[in-house]
């Protein structure tokens, strides 16, 4: 049983691209899956596959740049299961200064944080990417 299945997902695709893996495999969910959208859109990954059997699996295909240096330079969990980190529209970090991108959950559903700022809603700040 894992504990924080998200800080989980980034190790495994943390793991992976150290080692240079083409990709990673976890147990799927609907969570997992829109943080991978949201990955993918964002060009930190190549693509994601849910593959169905006794239970969901999901497969993340790294992506990586000249060099086969990983497309993203690091990964962070905000929001841990002990001390959850919730803000509102008005106080969204911004990663980097822009160059990365922190991903909420929101009441309107996960999305980035350009997005929720469009959007004005603020939530839990589950992970940054940059």
């Amino acid at each position: 049983m894992i504990t924080d299945p998200i800080a989980d997902m980034l190790t495994r695709i943390r793991n992976a691209a150290q080692a240079q893996h083409e990709q990673t495999v976890l147990p799927s969910s609907k969570l997992k899956e829109r943080l991978a959208e949201i990955l993918k859109q964002e060009g930190f990954i190549e693509d994601y596959r849910v593959e169905d059997g006794i239970q969901k699996t999901l497969t993340i295909f790294l992506k990586y740049g000249r060099d086969r240096q990983s497309a993203f330079v690091g990964m962070r969990r905000s929001s841990r299961p002990g001390r959850r980190f919730y803000v509102g529209h008005r106080d969204i970090p911004r990663v980097q200064n822009g160059m990365g991108v922190a991903i909420l959950s929101t009441s309107a559903g996960v999305m980035t944080d350009r997005d929720a700022r469009d959007k004005r809603v603020g939530g839990e700040v589950l992970c940054e990417v940059w």
